[in-house]
């Protein structure tokens, strides 16, 4: 019989779906509940939620961005700071970020964690899209052309 690790979390699944045979929300419990928590944590603005204004990560702030060192180290303060004080469950063991060679704005963030009450090492890895702001000038179309 499998171990249950109910201690570590039992949330909705995200994005939210529905069972219509059991009539009732999809849930994600241990490790997979911390997966999602982190998934949604990243990709929430701090603000977004009325009842808790300071929960998210300000990642956005970086999208139209240059990307460079000092932006890579600026993201993982970011990320290690939501983490801090959102996701008591784990202990942030390091960040990767790596930036996509098929596709230049996209960000891959690797976090590699300890889940704290089972010692059980994991990681998670977050798709950040950016757009770079160019300096391409797009010349309005007259009534001729």
């Amino acid at each position: 019989m499998k171990h249950k690790k109910s201690f570590l979390g039992v949330g909705w699944k995200f994005p939210p779906s529905f069972d219509r045979k059991l009539g009732s929300v999809m849930l994600v419990s241990e490790e997979d509940d911390i997966r999602e928590s982190l998934f949604i944590l990243l990709s929430t603005k701090p603000g977004e939620r009325i009842m808790t204004p300071e929960f998210g990560c300000n990642l956005h702030f970086v999208v139209f961005e240059n990307i460079d060192a000092s932006l890579m180290t600026e993201i993982r303060n970011v990320i290690e700071q939501a983490v801090l004080y959102f996701e008591p469950r784990i202990t942030l063991e390091k960040i990767n970020i790596v930036q996509d060679p098929a596709d230049m704005s996209n960000l891959n963030i690797e976090l590699i964690y300890t889940v704290r009450k089972t010692n059980t090492r994991s990681n998670m890895v977050y798709p950040f899209y950016i757009i770079e702001g160019t300096n391409v000038q797009h010349k309005p179309k007259t009534k001729s052309e």
